[in-house]
């Protein structure tokens, strides 16, 4: 709240009042949703699944559009965008459909063909909004649920050489912007002033943080609006500026406390089908810190991932609320059976 407080100048904003509102509705539904039987989402997972994907489908249809892209669908109170939903839905699904799988029926073929199905759907409805970053993610969170239940590193071997294979095609149906992020990711500064901005702009603004920062809304390069999406995307960056290496280390070690948590939880549930979840959900977690953090650094080109509950975006909140609501319900019924 404090960061995104910044973000606004100081002033309690439209960024600013809206996080803090948002951020309170969604921290209720938190704690409703952990009050949910485990059993409830166990039931309730292929369904979420479902409804998440029909609305990838709306957005394709119904969605509307900004900054070139069509990736959000408009509930008046909300604009909501489902793909950050699906990174739980599948998840879920997944957790639910291994769990019924006999460990040693994990690698057969047949057993192999809905996942492969139920990932790669998803994704590429997120590919032609276009939200390349978005849909990378969502992958990587079902292929981490299917290595986590058993299936054997061939598998995964066989899908990146085809992957690799198919890549100099893909490429040539990406976007012109996305094809300029990619070549600045590698020489920045073979365009200053246009798609390497950013990532010039931000290295600079964490590099004069130092150890122990500038202070608190002593930004200058976000003060001074060298930042873009500094509310968003770059909000690390922001924070690191102000805060120096220390406070990063800080917020660092906090994402990694709630990463370690989750595990803990997944530990001591007892079903199958809760431990695939909080482990799925916890490495899932540390990847869209990793990536953000990554991306702002210059080790990543630049991509959509919001930083976990410190970015602004209604429906990254809500996702992530929703997957650790989903964390504590596995810890409050820690010892019910799921089936």
């Amino acid at each position: 709240m404090f960061a995104m407080y910044s973000t606004d100048g100081g002033e309690f904003n439209y960024h600013t009042k809206s996080h803090i509102l948002r951020f309170g509705i969604f921290f209720i539904i938190f704690l409703v949703i952990s009050l949910f039987q485990i059993k409830f989402w166990y039931n309730t997972a292929t369904l979420f699944y479902i409804a998440f994907f029909l609305l990838l489908v709306g957005v394709k249809y119904f969605g509307i559009s900004s900054s070139g892209s069509q990736r959000w669908i408009n509930f008046y109170f909300l604009n909501l965008q489902p793909s950050e939903l699906m990174k739980i839905g599948l998840i879920l699904f997944l957790a639910k459909y291994y769990h019924r799988i006999a460990v040693y029926d994990v690698n057969r073929p047949k057993y192999l063909f809905l996942p492969i199905v139920a990932m790669i759907a998803p994704v590429l409805l997120v590919v032609i909004q276009p939200d390349l970053g978005t849909s990378l993610l969502i992958a990587a969170g079902g292929v981490i649920v299917a290595w986590l239940a058993g299936v054997k590193i061939k598998f995964f071997a066989y899908l990146s050489i085809i992957f690799i294979s198919l890549a100099p095609i893909a490429i040539s149906f990406l976007k012109p912007y996305q094809k300029s992020r990619i070549l600045t990711f590698f020489n920045p500064d073979r365009d200053p002033l246009g798609a390497g901005y950013q990532i010039i702009q931000s290295k600079i603004a964490i590099g004069s943080g130092g150890l122990f920062g500038k202070g608190f809304l002593n930004g200058s390069q976000s003060y001074l609006d060298f930042l873009p999406e500094k509310h968003t995307d770059f909000i690390f960056t922001l924070f690191s500026e102000e805060f120096g290496f220390i406070g990063s280390l800080a917020i660092l070690a906090l994402y990694c406390l709630i990463i370690y948590r989750i595990v803990l939880i997944g530990n001591i549930t007892r079903s199958h089908f809760g431990k695939l979840y909080c482990y799925g959900f916890a490495t899932s977690f540390f990847i869209y810190m990793a990536v953000n953090m990554g991306m702002v650094l210059g080790l990543l080109p630049i991509v959509g991932a919001p930083l976990p509950i410190l970015s602004y975006g209604g429906s990254s909140m809500l996702a992530i609320m929703m997957g650790l609501g989903i964390t504590m319900s596995c810890k409050v019924y820690k010892d019910v059976p799921v089936s």
